[in-house]
Protein backbone atom coordinates (compact mmCIF):
# COMPACT_ATOMS: atom_id res chain seq x y z
CA UNK A 1 0.00 0.00 0.00
CA UNK A 2 1.36 3.42 -0.96
CA UNK A 3 1.08 6.21 1.55
CA UNK A 4 0.33 9.56 -0.07
CA UNK A 5 1.09 12.51 2.16
CA UNK A 6 0.69 16.02 0.80
CA UNK A 7 3.93 17.21 2.44
CA UNK A 8 5.89 14.52 0.54
CA UNK A 9 4.45 15.38 -2.85
CA UNK A 10 4.25 18.52 -4.91
CA UNK A 11 0.92 18.04 -6.65
CA UNK A 12 0.54 19.78 -10.02
CA UNK A 13 -2.40 22.06 -10.66
CA UNK A 14 -5.26 21.14 -12.98
CA UNK A 15 -4.02 23.81 -15.39
CA UNK A 16 -0.75 21.90 -15.85
CA UNK A 17 -2.49 18.59 -16.61
CA UNK A 18 -5.65 19.53 -18.50
CA UNK A 19 -6.34 19.18 -22.19
CA UNK A 20 -7.14 22.70 -23.47
CA UNK A 21 -10.58 23.43 -24.91
CA UNK A 22 -9.20 23.86 -28.45
CA UNK A 23 -8.26 20.17 -28.48
CA UNK A 24 -11.49 18.82 -26.97
CA UNK A 25 -14.40 17.58 -29.07
CA UNK A 26 -17.68 19.13 -27.94
CA UNK A 27 -21.23 19.76 -29.09
CA UNK A 28 -23.59 22.69 -28.59
CA UNK A 29 -26.91 22.71 -26.77
CA UNK A 30 -28.91 23.28 -29.96
CA UNK A 31 -27.31 20.52 -32.00
CA UNK A 32 -29.63 17.68 -33.05
CA UNK A 33 -28.93 14.33 -31.45
CA UNK A 34 -27.79 12.84 -34.77
CA UNK A 35 -24.95 15.39 -34.89
CA UNK A 36 -23.97 14.64 -31.28
CA UNK A 37 -24.00 10.90 -31.95
CA UNK A 38 -21.87 11.40 -35.05
CA UNK A 39 -19.30 13.41 -33.05
CA UNK A 40 -19.21 10.71 -30.38
CA UNK A 41 -18.83 7.90 -32.91
CA UNK A 42 -16.18 9.67 -35.01
CA UNK A 43 -14.05 10.61 -31.99
CA UNK A 44 -14.49 7.29 -30.22
CA UNK A 45 -15.46 9.04 -26.98
CA UNK A 46 -18.30 7.84 -24.80
CA UNK A 47 -19.22 11.39 -23.73
CA UNK A 48 -18.38 15.00 -24.65
CA UNK A 49 -18.91 18.42 -23.08
CA UNK A 50 -21.91 20.51 -24.12
CA UNK A 51 -21.41 24.24 -24.63
CA UNK A 52 -23.73 27.13 -25.43
CA UNK A 53 -23.15 29.66 -28.22
CA UNK A 54 -20.84 31.73 -25.97
CA UNK A 55 -18.70 28.65 -25.10
CA UNK A 56 -20.05 28.42 -21.57
CA UNK A 57 -20.15 24.90 -20.19
CA UNK A 58 -23.69 23.52 -19.91
CA UNK A 59 -23.28 19.80 -19.24
CA UNK A 60 -22.29 16.49 -20.78
CA UNK A 61 -23.93 14.24 -23.35
CA UNK A 62 -23.06 10.59 -23.90
CA UNK A 63 -23.78 7.77 -26.32
CA UNK A 64 -25.77 6.04 -23.60
CA UNK A 65 -27.98 9.08 -23.01
CA UNK A 66 -28.71 9.38 -26.72
CA UNK A 67 -29.39 5.67 -27.21
CA UNK A 68 -31.67 5.53 -24.16
CA UNK A 69 -33.66 8.43 -25.58
CA UNK A 70 -34.15 6.68 -28.92
CA UNK A 71 -35.02 3.29 -27.46
CA UNK A 72 -38.68 2.49 -28.01
CA UNK A 73 -40.76 -0.41 -26.73
CA UNK A 74 -39.65 -2.85 -29.44
CA UNK A 75 -37.04 -1.00 -31.50
CA UNK A 76 -34.88 2.08 -31.76
CA UNK A 77 -36.85 5.11 -32.88
CA UNK A 78 -34.13 6.66 -35.02
CA UNK A 79 -36.36 9.53 -36.18
CA UNK A 80 -35.88 10.98 -32.69
CA UNK A 81 -32.24 11.64 -33.57
CA UNK A 82 -33.36 14.46 -35.86
CA UNK A 83 -36.28 15.63 -33.73
CA UNK A 84 -34.49 16.11 -30.40
CA UNK A 85 -31.63 18.42 -29.48
CA UNK A 86 -28.71 17.88 -27.14
CA UNK A 87 -30.17 20.11 -24.43
CA UNK A 88 -33.13 17.74 -24.12
CA UNK A 89 -31.04 14.71 -23.14
CA UNK A 90 -27.77 16.03 -21.68
CA UNK A 91 -26.83 15.82 -18.02
CA UNK A 92 -26.57 19.30 -16.51
CA UNK A 93 -25.55 18.49 -12.96
CA UNK A 94 -21.94 17.40 -13.41
CA UNK A 95 -18.87 18.32 -11.37
CA UNK A 96 -16.38 20.88 -12.68
CA UNK A 97 -12.93 22.06 -11.70
CA UNK A 98 -11.02 25.32 -11.93
CA UNK A 99 -7.48 25.66 -13.29
CA UNK A 100 -6.09 26.41 -9.83
CA UNK A 101 -7.44 23.22 -8.25
CA UNK A 102 -4.87 20.56 -7.41
CA UNK A 103 -4.44 17.16 -8.96
CA UNK A 104 -5.90 15.65 -5.77
CA UNK A 105 -9.11 17.69 -6.23
CA UNK A 106 -9.33 16.20 -9.72
CA UNK A 107 -8.63 12.69 -8.43
CA UNK A 108 -11.62 12.76 -6.08
CA UNK A 109 -14.00 13.90 -8.82
CA UNK A 110 -12.57 11.49 -11.41
CA UNK A 111 -13.39 8.44 -9.30
CA UNK A 112 -16.92 8.50 -10.72
CA UNK A 113 -16.25 10.12 -14.13
CA UNK A 114 -13.83 9.43 -17.01
CA UNK A 115 -13.20 13.17 -17.38
CA UNK A 116 -14.02 16.40 -15.57
CA UNK A 117 -14.59 19.71 -17.31
CA UNK A 118 -12.52 22.73 -16.33
CA UNK A 119 -14.25 26.12 -16.35
CA UNK A 120 -13.31 29.66 -15.43
CA UNK A 121 -15.19 31.87 -12.97
CA UNK A 122 -17.60 32.97 -15.73
CA UNK A 123 -18.49 29.36 -16.58
CA UNK A 124 -16.56 29.38 -19.85
CA UNK A 125 -15.13 26.03 -20.91
CA UNK A 126 -11.33 25.85 -20.51
CA UNK A 127 -10.76 22.14 -21.14
CA UNK A 128 -10.91 18.73 -19.48
CA UNK A 129 -8.83 16.63 -17.16
CA UNK A 130 -8.99 12.89 -17.65
CA UNK A 131 -8.72 9.92 -15.34
CA UNK A 132 -5.90 8.66 -17.59
CA UNK A 133 -3.86 11.83 -16.98
CA UNK A 134 -4.15 11.48 -13.21
CA UNK A 135 -3.23 7.80 -13.29
CA UNK A 136 -0.17 8.58 -15.41
CA UNK A 137 0.94 11.20 -12.86
CA UNK A 138 0.63 8.74 -9.98
CA UNK A 139 2.46 6.07 -11.97
CA UNK A 140 5.27 8.52 -12.74
CA UNK A 141 5.57 9.52 -9.09
CA UNK A 142 5.51 5.89 -7.95
CA UNK A 143 8.34 4.90 -10.31
CA UNK A 144 10.41 7.97 -9.43
CA UNK A 145 10.00 7.20 -5.74
CA UNK A 146 11.15 3.59 -6.23
CA UNK A 147 14.27 4.75 -8.09
CA UNK A 148 15.23 7.00 -5.16
CA UNK A 149 14.64 4.30 -2.53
Amino acid sequence: MISVQSNDLNFPLVEELMIPSEKVAHVQVGNPLDHALLVLLKTGYSAVPVLDATFKFQGVVSKTMILEETLGIEQFELDKLNDLTVIEVMKKDVPCLKKDHSMIDALYKLIDHPFICVTNDDGEFDGIITRRTILKQFSKHYHETLKRA
